[in-house]
């Protein structure tokens, strides 16, 4: 086990950003302290060759230029401080009625123009005999992106020799404010070599969120008996849906243990991801959106190049007091963790 540091690029206000490398023998996580990105997940195929399986970059400056940020899909990035949708962008907290940024249509999207994903943390490095990992921490004052509250924030990944990434999140608040964390990782089990839509999973949920343009009606459905029922592993093109799902599920969680969530696997490469998870959902989207880059004169990613797997509380639960509830009060400490697991 090991972890190392390099220099990953300078940001347009001269700060420097940094690139940590966790490995075992097996696997290896980079991770950079802007954004709270993972850039990579290199890992090996059941022929024992290794590759890259998510969407990211090699650079800094293909992460902060015009042409990936123009139509942007948050490749691996650290999300907060309200991962997916508040309807409207109107968010009130005890009476109080707070006007954040429109920018996904008429909704706010991802903690807003500036969220967690463009932002600089202060990294610390974790070496312990079972496992190397990375906690990135940053302050987010009050009023930032209009939300209420300094809310200091930490994120921690760990990699182990059971090809475990763990994925903790940790908030407080001195001010009565609304927190949902995740992370928007895109996996590609083939190493890019197809699109995803011959990848299987399995989810561990029944039920979903009814949805009307992306946003929750309030109601909870059953997914059996439908194209959203992946109680049983099939491929994530076979409801022939034409621009895939962009949809949230639900566990029954509600002790909030760690426990099974999903299963991703690519039957020619032999590759798997499992994934655990405290949280109460997780929106499974396949990338229909995601834009064709050229990079260093190379043609990559477009629709369906990889599957988020984004574990979570529901979007738009603010207007929702039957969700589980992503209010967090002084004194009250925020704690959610995802684990994936690998299998070459």
């Amino acid at each position: 086990m090991k972890i190392e540091k390099s220099l990953f690029g300078t940001l347009k206000d001269g700060q420097e950003a940094h690139l940590f490398t966790l490995s075992n023998d097996s696997i290896s996580v980079k991770i950079s302290n802007y954004g709270g990105i993972i850039t990579a997940i290199e890992m090996p195929a059941k022929d024992g060759y290794s590759e890259n399986v998510v969407c990211g970059f090699e650079k800094l400056d293909t992460y902060i230029s015009e042409e990936y940020l123009g139509n942007y899909p948050y490749f691996g990035a650290f999300i907060g401080r309200f991962g997916n949708r508040i309807a409207n962008g109107d968010l009130n907290i005890e009476g109080q009625t707070y006007k954040m940024a429109v920018n996904n249509g008429p909704n706010h999207l991802h903690g807003g123009k500036i969220g967690f994903d463009k932002r600089l943390f202060a990294p610390e490095i974790i070496e312990e005999k079972d496992y190397v990992g990375l906690k990135l921490s940053y302050l987010s004052p009050d009023g930032e992106e209009n939300y209420p509250g300094n809310l200091n924030v930490a994120v921690v990944y760990t990699l182990n020799n059971k090809n475990e990434l763990a994925i903790q999140y940790y908030a407080e608040t001195d001010k009565t404010t609304v927190v949902n964390l995740t992370n928007h990782s895109y996996f590609n089990l083939t190493g890019f070599k197809e699109n995803i839509l011959n990848h299987e999973l399995e989810l561990a949920a029944t039920k979903m969120t009814e949805m009307t343009d992306q946003i929750p009606t309030g109601k909870i459905v059953p997914v059996k008996g439908t194209a959203f029922d992946f109680t049983k592993a099939k491929k994530l093109g076979d409801a022939g849906l034409e621009q895939g799902y962009d949809d949230n599920f639900v566990f029954d969680n509600e002790k909030k243990e760690l426990k099974f969530a999903g299963r991703l696997s690519d039957k020619n490469s032999g590759r798997k991801v499992e994934v655990y998870t405290t949280q109460p959902g997780m929106q499974l989207y396949t990338g229909y959106w995601i834009p064709e880059l050229t990079i260093d004169g190379t043609t990559k990613f477009g629709s369906f190049a990889g599957v988020a797997m984004e574990t979570q509380h529901f979007p738009d639960s603010v207007h929702h007091p039957d969700f589980p509830s992503t209010m967090l009060k002084p004194g009250e400490k925020y704690d959610e963790k995802t684990v994936y697991k690998f299998f070459g």
